[in-house]
């Protein structure tokens, strides 16, 4: 029996064989051009340049302080004690590694999303057109260990106040150490080292960081790839959302068009997360949720019986608040186990910038005033907006308090980082 199977399989082998080759079908359907959305260049004068580069970094700061007083904080406790925030307040809060790292500070003052502008301005300057995942690991392992040997300065020694200074320092930057360490040794370290990277939670690590790819290079896409690189800490799907943010501050640097700066979220893709089976784009699914919410509350009508009443501060009608409690709402119904989750923290920044509307005032308002992680959220924001209008459309009374703040009182010139992108770095 064993013999008739294996001819009959020859034979079956031989009559193949022997058909005419297969021809191409003589209708051919073109498959269609990729969009080019994303590639066009960056043209500005260096005035005009200099000028975006410091709003983008002024506008993540405002985000950044607006948000620095009630960060983590429910929304229902923000309205408790501040009733609508419109403006800057005071940081009353412990310091904290990932916070402020001084006690109760004055309006204006600033958390780690900024510390992180700041260092990621001086690893530009070191390392120029240069930059690569391999340096960016190279330069934070540096800047820890650098941390490490000033435990041992003479300040340190005789006073426990600057040794717990140094080591709050120390505390901020040793998780962002050890994934560093370990890509420096290879896979598997790292791998090890990204899966307990603060618990091991999707967090939004790179969106500290990566919006700054978007000043620095001459299209989206490029923004895009680059921050991709560079996002080393991140897990899965946060990887495109860090990119595109990139990205989308790139596009902000080019027009005052929020459905374009949006639409950056949908056309650039340049690693396909699209084509993922049976799941498509994350990222884009979250965007679509929000847009959607903001679209569909701006159907309601005033509910005359409605029992939630707009917090003390709240500049709209009645109308304009049940529909603002409405996204709230639909972004509640999203919430993931940690607020600083990277789907979270994009959910939240692309439903307050379509609210917004461009408006720099109302996005950032909206943002604050939700909780959870308001300082990163309204960071990113406040960086894309900021890009947009540049330094001169910034509100007044808050970039000028920003900056004085962060320069006296933080010790970062948000002015010479700027100066040092434009005409040093780039």
């Amino acid at each position: 029996m064993k013999h008739y199977f294996i001819f009959g399989l020859m034979a079956m082998v031989t009559l193949f064989s022997c058909k005419e080759e297969s021809k191409p079908s003589e209708v051919a359907i073109p498959q269609p051009i990729k969009s080019n959305y994303g590639l066009d260049t960056l043209d500005l004068s260096k005035e005009e340049y200099y000028d975006k580069v410091l709003g983008a970094l002024v506008g993540s700061a405002i985000g950044d302080a607006m948000g620095a007083s009630t960060e983590m904080w429910y929304r229902t406790d923000i309205q408790k004690k501040y009733g609508y925030i419109t403006g800057l307040t005071p940081a009353v809060r412990p310091q904290s590694a990932e916070g402020t790292w001084d006690h109760n500070l004055s309006s204006g003052a600033t958390t780690d999303d900024t510390r992180w502008k700041l260092l990621t301005v001086k690893y530009f300057t070191k390392f120029g057109s240069e930059t690569s995942p391999e340096h960016f690991a190279d330069f934070i392992v540096e800047y820890y260990q650098s941390l490490i040997k000033d435990l041992a300065a003479e300040e340190n020694l005789t006073s426990t106040d600057a040794l717990d200074h140094q080591i709050e320092k120390i505390d901020w930057i040793k998780e962002w150490a050890r994934v560093s360490l370990a890509y420096q040794k290879g896979n598997t370290e790292y791998l090890q080292a990204m899966n307990r990277f603060y618990g091991g939670e999707m967090s939004c690590a790179g969106m500290l960081y990566t919006p700054m790819f978007g000043v620095t290079t001459s299209n989206a896409t490029e923004a895009y790839t680059k921050a991709y690189n560079h996002s080393l800490f991140d897990l899965g799907y946060a990887k495109d959302i860090s990119s595109l943010v990139a990205a989308m501050t790139n596009t902000a640097m080019q027009t005052k068009h929020m459905d374009s700066i949006l639409n950056t979220a949908v056309f650039v893709d340049p690693y396909h997360y699209q084509d993922s089976r049976l799941v498509g784009r994350i990222s884009l699914d979250l965007a679509t949720k929000g847009e959607n919410a903001v679209l569909d509350a701006k159907k309601l009508i005033e509910d005359k019986n409605s029992e939630t009443l707009p917090p003390k501060g709240f500049l709209g009608s009645s109308l304009d608040w049940q529909q603002q409690e409405f996204i709230y709402q639909a972004l509640e119904d999203d919430q993931k186990a940690i607020p600083f989750h990277s789907g979270e923290i994009w959910q939240i920044l692309f439903t307050g910038l379509k609210f917004g509307e461009g408006d720099f005032a109302k996005t950032m308002q909206f943002i604050v005033n939700y909780g959870r992680d308001n300082d990163t959220v309204a960071a990113v924001a406040g960086m894309i907006l900021g890009a947009k209008d540049g330094y001169s459309g910034l509100p007044k009374e808050l970039k000028e308090q920003v900056l004085q703040v962060n320069k006296e009182i933080i010790g970062i010139d948000l002015e010479a980082l700027a100066q040092e992108i434009a005409y040093k770095t780039h």
